[in-house]
Order: C-alpha cells, then structure tokens, then sequence
C-alpha cells in the first residue's frame, strides 16, 4: 500500500508547467486588459448613437469604468473561492461566461442592457485575472521561473492594450456593434485551458503550505501595507495611461491628429513592456530597491512632464515614467505572494487584483480633485503625482530596509 501512495505523490510534485501553460495564463491575463481598452474606439459613436438618453455623458463612459470597478469588489470573492475549491474549474468556467458576457452588446441597442453586461464582464474579469495570477505563482514559484512569468504578465498585458485598441478601432469602422465581438476569442482559449492546465494542490513539496491542522487564514500582516501601497500604485500606473492623450493635445498638437497622439502612447506602453523585461534582471535586490525604483522614475517622469512641457517633455516624461510602472507591476505582486503559502495564495491574489482595480477606478477622480482643487492646468496636476511618488518611494526605501527578507519556496 506504500508504494502507490509513493507514486501519487511523485506525480504530483514532479508534474512541471512549460511555456504553453504560461502562454494560456498570460493570454488569461489580457482579457481584463482587452475588456478596458477594446471599446474606447467606439465611444464617440456609443455618445452620438445614445446621445438623447439621459445621463448618457455618464452613462456611456461607464461602459468603460464599470468592469473595473466591478474587478474591484469582487476580486476578493474570487481568492476566497479559488482557495477553497479550486483553480482550474473557476478559471474555465469565468472564460466562457466573458465570452457570453462581453458578447452581449453586439446584438442589444439597450443602454441599460449594455451597462448590465458590462457589470457581469467585470465580474468575470476578477475571476480571470485572480486565477490567472495565483496560478502563475502556483506552477512557477521557483523564484527565477516566477519572476520571469510575471514579468511577462505585465509585458503581455502592456503590449495587448496597445493591440487591443488598435484592433478596436479597424474593426469599430463597421460600426460600434463590431468590437464587441472580439470578445469571443476567450473562448479559444477556454477550451486549451480545459486540456493544459491542472489543479495544483498539498501534493507539491516545492511550495509553501500550511502546515496539516493549521486553518489558512487571509495573511492580514503581511498584506496590510502591500495593498495600501498597491491602491497608490494603480493610480499612478493609470495618471500616465489615461492622460497622456490630453497632453499630447496640451502641447499644441490636434485633437483630431491620432495619429501622433497614438504614436506617443505607444511609445509609452513600450516603455512600460521594457521595464517589466528589466524586472528579473533586479529581481535578486528584492522589492526594497525594485519598489523605490520603480516609484522614483514614476516621480522624474511625472516631474519632466511639469517642468519641461512641450511636446518632447511630454514624451520623455511618458517614456520614462512608464518605464518605471512595467518594473513596478511585478515587484507589487512579488511583495504580496512571495510570502503566501498555497492555502491563502488566492485570497492574497485577489485582495491584490481588488487594490490595483480600485486604485485605476479612483484615477480619474482623483486628477479631477487635484485640478479642481488646485485650480492647476493638467501637467502641474500630473507633477504634483510625481511629488507624491517621491514621497512614497523614499518612504518604501525606509521600510522596507528594515523588513525581513520574505520566504521563498524550494526551486
């Protein structure tokens, strides 16, 4: 009786993820982003299509800003989920239900139908991006292996923004139904998901784990301060990402001139790509020099955009601070997990997701306070988040110096 039990076990623990399980996981990853940026395109028809409805100069730029909101709250659910019955089985059946989900609109002319459906997309997204995450570091967490996939996370999800609204826009020329059915392609992958991922479980040896008898909880005390920090950081990663277009047009360029105005932001999200590469490079000084870097050239490129102005400031200034948010990605979810054994490793992740999501929901709530409180034009705004990116990051220099390097798993 020994013997198989001995069997069960190796196969368990020697069973390896290769590049095809990274490759569905970092496609898993960009239906959050795909979700976001694929309709943006299309909203100056969505605006001239329900223009007569009331409400609708709120109402239709909520197509956008509710699934994010909605990854916010419920991202949470779906750690406590993930970690109590499993991965695989949420991740799959959350792929499908995007599909539907994000799919709806392209046969409704309901406005309310249409923001319903975004409700649940968002709903779906949190699932997505909360498995997706917690499985990256649950078939990688070799420190060198994971550093390199989550860096990657933040490459493919950077760079599929960048696809997504292009796509957005050639197919929105069909009409503003047309993208929606873009959609779809989650179910492709669904079904490689059902085929190439497993559950992983106690089995493996290699990771952390509560000991036998021990009920896993949510680490409160070591996330306390990486979520705080966290909701920061999503706003600064989406100041750049949402008002790079505005002052581009601020430096005197067009506001019909997309094409420059799309040159600028994707130079940007390349930038943001090219530091998420540096990341495993970084990745043995840990997050007490990756998070102070990271911030810091946040801080010089927001500044760079206030003090120089002008077209090249803003493009500098854009290039150098998204080089800094593709590095400070990965370190902010290597800070949460590195530490989480397997039993609380969703919960930690989607407390994570939850803080990211709603610190990109407050974005532009907060650039609108400081503008309106400061009376301020749009640049000394965006200096005055670089201010308080320097801030924080030479408080994390602090901190974080003092912590105790976190536990990492057996490679």
């Amino acid at each position: 009786m020994t013997k198989p039990n001995l069997e069960v076990a190796q196969t368990t623990t020697t069973r390896r993820a290769g590049a095809w399980q990274a490759t569905l996981l970092l496609a898993g990853s960009c239906m959050p982003v795909m979700g976001s940026v694929l309709i943006t395109p299309v909203l100056p028809q969505l605006s001239a299509h329900f223009g007569d409805e009331p409400g609708a100069d709120v109402l239709v730029p909520m197509i956008v800003a509710i699934p994010a909101l909605m990854i916010a709250l419920f991202a949470p659910f779906a750690g406590q989920i993930i970690d109590r019955t499993g991965r695989k089985t949420l991740l799959v059946v959350a792929m499908f239900a995007y599909a539907v989900a994000g799919t709806v609109p392209a046969w409704l002319d309901n406005l309310t139908g249409i923001l319903i459906s975004r409700a649940f997309v968002g709903l779906f997204e949190a699932a997505i991006m909360t498995v997706c995450t917690t499985l990256i570091v649950d078939y990688f967490h070799e420190e060198h292996r994971r550093n390199r996939y989550l860096s990657l996370q933040t490459v493919a999800t950077t760079l599929g923004a960048t696809v997504f609204i292009a796509l957005g826009g050639a197919v929105g020329s069909a009409g503003w139904h047309a993208p929606f059915w873009i959609y779809a392609i989650a179910i492709p992958i669904a079904v490689a998901m059902v085929f190439s991922l497993w559950e992983p479980g106690r089995g493996d040896s290699t990771d952390l784990h509560v000991p036998a008898g021990e009920k896993a909880r949510v680490p409160w005390r070591i996330l306390g301060l990486p979520l705080v920090v966290t909701v920061f950081a999503g706003f600064t990663f989406y100041v750049m990402v949402i008002e790079v277009s505005y002052l581009v047009v601020g430096t005197g360029v067009a506001a019909d001139d997309t094409a420059t105005i799309g040159l600028v932001a994707a130079i940007a999200s390349l930038a943001t790509a090219g530091g998420a590469f540096t990341f495993p490079r970084i990745a043995k000084a840990g997050t007490r020099l990756q998070l102070p870097l990271a911030f810091g050239l946040q801080a010089v490129g927001m500044i760079i955009v206030w003090l120089f102005g002008g077209f090249a400031g803003v493009l500098v200034g854009a290039i150098v601070a998204g080089y800094g948010s593709g590095i400070l990605l990965p370190s902010l979810v290597t800070w949460v997990v590195a530490r989480t054994r397997f039993e609380e490793r969703g919960r930690a992740t989607g407390w994570w997701t939850a803080s990211f999501f709603f610190g990109q929901f407050l974005t532009p709530l907060l650039m609108g306070a400081i503008t309106a409180a400061t009376g301020a034009p749009l640049p000394v705004a965006v200096g005055i988040v670089g201010i308080a990116a320097a801030i924080v990051a030479a408080i994390l220099a602090v901190v974080l110096r003092r912590q105790r390097p976190a536990p990492v798993a057996a490679a």
